[in-house]
């Protein structure tokens, strides 16, 4: 897939395979703000002073606050309906199924924008009509190198 190219990843299920091991899914841009930081800290209890003290985290190699990996993680879900990974044809639900591997590579510093590249790496069908989808996700940080994350991620799609 080219850069910034938007594909229609509406998929049928019997042509999973001529995806495979290819990028199928590039998102916009989200910013990743201090009030984002902030309520994840409070649904989580994680008050951490790099994520929600500016002053004391001002003083660490950070230089600010920085997100929580897990926010990070936990915004694939989001990341993935902004053209992120495969969607089957007639699928009636999606469901979590987990995730292989995760690293956190970069801290994604506040007021950063981040989005996500999905590669297409596996595709089973589990039982029929039920479809294993792993993709290899990275999600990178605006003007970075690195990226924040690199995840397996497992989906189980069900069709009609």
């Amino acid at each position: 897939m080219l850069k910034g190219q938007q594909m229609n990843n509406m998929v049928n299920a019997k042509n999973l395979k001529d995806f495979l091991e290819k990028e199928v899914g590039l998102t916009d841009w989200i910013e990743i703000d201090q009030d984002r930081i902030n309520k994840f800290a409070e649904a989580t209890g994680d008050f951490q002073y790099i994520h929600v003290d500016k002053d004391r985290a001002a003083e660490t190699p950070f230089g600010t606050t920085i997100a929580h990996g897990f926010l990070t993680l936990s915004l694939l879900s989001k990341l993935s309906s902004m053209n992120g990974g495969i969607k089957l044809e007639n699928a009636v639900m999606g469901i979590n199924y987990g995730l292989d591997k995760v690293r956190f590579v970069n801290p994604v510093r506040v007021n950063s924008k981040i989005r996500a590249r999905f590669e297409l790496i596996g595709a089973e069908e589990k039982k029929p009509k039920h479809f294993l989808l792993k993709h290899n996700v990275t999600v990178e940080i605006e003007g970075e190198e690195k990226p924040a994350l690199i995840a397996e991620w497992l989906g189980m799609t069900v069709i009609q």
